[in-house]
């Protein structure tokens, strides 16, 4: 066997569990989770556009592929074209996308969201305006923290009271468990970008002044409570993930310190092992930086501040080149990357980064059927 240069990207990643097996990824690439807005007929079921989607990047030989924001209610959907993970023709068709993926050597992870005030919206498709989708086009009455609007554009929504908070922790619970029937190795609470959780942490959004309002522990609350639901039904062998928005990019919204904290708890107490570093996401905010691996120092800081805590810190933004992703690597900002863009851009981005970074040519990620490429 031809030997390689031991490439950091390319070396196997075990992400913890409370039993102590763990998954082990074939290597540290990972599919970020990018909405595709293919659902037909707004019945939240996974379609043939999903299926070569996510087939093509787990021949594509990441190490472990991010299912797109699944709702976990209906009107915890983004859009009205998102998909879904509350009904049994919604598991199946899960089913059948982790099966495929899963015969590709990929492990697979699904992130879980609820939208709150940023839901109802308009597909982010050519053509169409960002905004509330009107009923004629599927929308629906959302809820979230407060009845403020948290995005131009948006309605402003139907305040949540004690009752549907709990409501929707236990709709978290209940899509866990059928993302566990569906196979899925992983599951990542979307806790960023603006939608609900991120709502109710930053004190941009969240004024309320009852037991979700007010102190950070209070803010944090309805988190936690996912947080626990979640973990009580998701098997013990299987991580719990969560992607957090380290700042909001403003001086009285969240901040690295307040996110971090938070994370440490939440691996210490709550049973969460895998934290997926982004940012920004709320309306009425700056436009947050860009650039190549711009969340890489947020990465760094939350990977600082867990540090002995057995959890994996992966990161999200503007991962692009090879070697970008293994210099981040190899000097201990993050344990993972989450690609994007690039992988929209290359389906094969890994197979293309190892041949780049010269790993062994069997040792290269790719579908068998595509020997031919020549990595």
């Amino acid at each position: 066997m031809t030997t390689d240069n031991h490439s950091t990207l390319f070396s196997p990643l075990t992400i913890a569990s409370p039993d102590g097996t763990g998954l082990t990824l074939r290597n540290r690439t990972i599919l970020s989770p990018m909405c595709q807005y293919a659902v037909d007929q707004q019945d939240g079921v996974a379609t043939d556009w999903h299926l070569q989607h996510y087939g093509a990047m787990a021949a594509g030989g990441f190490g472990m592929l991010t299912v797109e924001s699944t709702g976990v209610c209906p009107v915890g959907r983004i859009s009205p074209r998102d998909l879904g993970m509350y009904t049994d023709e919604q598991t199946a068709s899960h089913r059948h996308l982790v099966s495929f993926i899963h015969a590709q050597g990929a492990a697979a992870a699904i992130q879980l969201n609820h939208a709150g005030g940023r839901g109802s919206g308009r597909p982010w498709l050519p053509g169409l305006h960002t905004g509330s989708a009107s009923k004629e086009d599927g929308g629906w009455h959302t809820v979230g923290m407060t009845s403020e609007s948290v995005m131009e554009g948006y309605e402003p929504t139907m305040a949540l009271d004690n009752a549907g908070i709990k409501q929707i922790v236990a709709s978290f619970a209940q899509a866990a468990q059928r993302a566990d029937a569906a196979g899925y190795d992983a599951v990542q609470i979307h806790a960023a970008h603006g939608y609900l959780l991120h709502e109710s942490l930053s004190p941009l959004v969240n004024t309320r002044t009852d037991e979700y309002g007010g102190s950070t522990e209070n803010r944090s609350r309805f988190i936690c409570e996912v947080v626990d639901a979640v973990r009580a039904v998701w098997p013990d062998s299987k991580p719990l993930g969560i992607r957090i928005s380290a700042t909001d990019w403003v001086e009285d919204g969240l901040n690295i310190a307040t996110t971090s904290s938070l994370m440490r708890n939440l691996v210490d107490n709550h049973g969460v092992t895998w934290v997926d570093v982004s940012s920004g996401g709320l309306a009425n905010t700056p436009l947050q930086p860009s650039g190549p691996g711009f969340h890489a120092i947020l990465g760094a800081q939350m990977k600082e501040a867990l540090a002995g805590n057995n959890a994996t810190v992966s990161v999200v933004g503007g991962v692009s080149s090879p070697e970008q992703a293994e210099t981040m690597l190899r000097t201990h900002q993050v344990d993972a990357v989450s690609i994007g863009r690039a992988a929209m851009r290359n389906p094969h981005w890994p197979a293309m980064a190892a041949g780049k970074l010269g790993v062994a040519k069997e040792n290269i990620p790719a579908a068998p059927q595509y020997w031919r490429a020549q990595w």
